[in-house]
């Protein structure tokens, strides 16, 4: 996890190399990777003592080793519990950061580039034909995505009479990519990659709830009325997709401009990343009428990693986006059930 935050921080630190920009979304989005990374970093360092000091107990004789076993494992899923409690301030920023750039209260550096811009005292940057013709050669650039539609499981290779509701159940995915023209004389051929958070959601059908008996993980009728019953994973991923651009290029001055994400476009390709979290919530009403939520956090058994396929096909920036996960959402149910989103995808220039 840790390697994939410093791969993001990276990104964001190249997007962020104008000197003049002071208030953009890559610099904002800078420092909230470099505050994750940070607090990964000293968790971490924590974690580490203390699994020493533990070892010192083991050589000692002070404790048996199924006693440190047990001492490290809850010492490992009480840093896991910090990590994700530290860094969910950090998350929630970058989310409503994300807002502003979709909503365009906040500039990026390709806009600044673009349009120019007054920095400081009086300084403005304006970019003409030349800079035009300079950016279009150069064949690697990026985008913000976003993503949003409906989510469910697959079960045994059926999505037919699903446990989870088609509409209610909803994914939301987000992130930064890189989209490399393939040759340096033509516009078709890309490839795409970069960083995403994924948030799938289900929603049980006939007022039921996940619960774990053991190693498996299943639906429980609620013993009250469940006004919402949510199952929510959180997956950092780094998806790679090849793809095909047929946006229009034009001759300036003599030299060929390429643009990217005017046309019709398809991609096809998958992810892998790790799973950060796993919650479930429930809104009820307890038995004085009171409105109640209760979350809970926990493994539920689901499987730490995840690696799937995803392909999106559309005009511009807008496309029909799909993507499945090739591995199980639960690492040992007696059934199969692998999650599958379907919705619409925007890659922001």
């Amino acid at each position: 996890m840790r390697n994939l935050i410093i791969y993001l921080a990276v990104f964001l630190c190249g997007l962020a190399s104008n000197l003049y920009a002071q208030d953009t979304f890559e610099s904002r989005a800078k420092a909230i990777a470099l505050n994750i990374e940070k607090i990964t970093k000293e968790e971490k360092e924590t974690l580490k003592k203390q699994v020493e000091e533990v070892n010192i107990e083991l050589d000692k004789n002070i404790i048996s080793k199924q006693q440190a076993d047990e001492k490290k494992m809850q010492l490992a899923t009480t840093s896991a519990s910090t990590i994700e409690n530290r860094i969910s301030f950090e998350e929630s920023k970058l989310s409503e950061l994300v807002k502003e750039r979709v909503e365009g209260r906040i500039s990026s550096l390709d806009t600044v580039k673009k349009f120019g811009r007054t920095y400081g005292k009086g300084i403005k940057v304006h970019v003409g034909v030349k800079d035009t013709i300079q950016r279009s050669e150069k064949r690697t650039t990026s985008q913000l995505v976003f993503a949003t539609g409906v989510n469910n499981l697959v079960t045994d290779g059926m999505i037919a009479r699903s446990d989870f509701k088609y509409l209610g159940s909803h994914f939301y995915e987000w992130g930064l990519t890189y989209n490399t023209r393939i040759a340096k004389n033509s516009n078709i051929a890309h490839i795409k990659y970069g960083v995403s958070l994924q948030y799938n959601n289900l929603r049980p059908t006939n007022n039921r709830y996940y619960q774990t008996l053991g190693d498996q993980t299943v639906l429980q009728t609620g013993s009250v009325y469940l006004k919402d019953s949510r199952f929510r994973n959180v997956n950092l991923v780094m998806p790679v997709h090849f793809e095909l651009d047929f946006s229009k290029s034009k001759m300036v001055n003599d030299k060929k401009i390429f643009k990217s994400h005017k046309g019709f476009r398809i991609g096809f390709g998958g992810f892998a990343g790790v799973n950060l979290k796993t919650k479930q919530i429930l809104k009820f009403d307890d038995a004085f009428g009171n409105s109640v939520t209760q979350r809970s956090k926990g493994s539920y058994n689901t499987n730490d990693f995840v690696y799937g396929l995803s392909s999106y096909i559309g005009l511009g920036e807008v496309s029909l986006y799909a993507k499945y996960d090739l591995n199980p959402l639960f690492k040992d149910n007696i059934a199969k059930q692998n999650n599958i989103s379907l919705g619409v995808r925007f890659d922001l220039n």
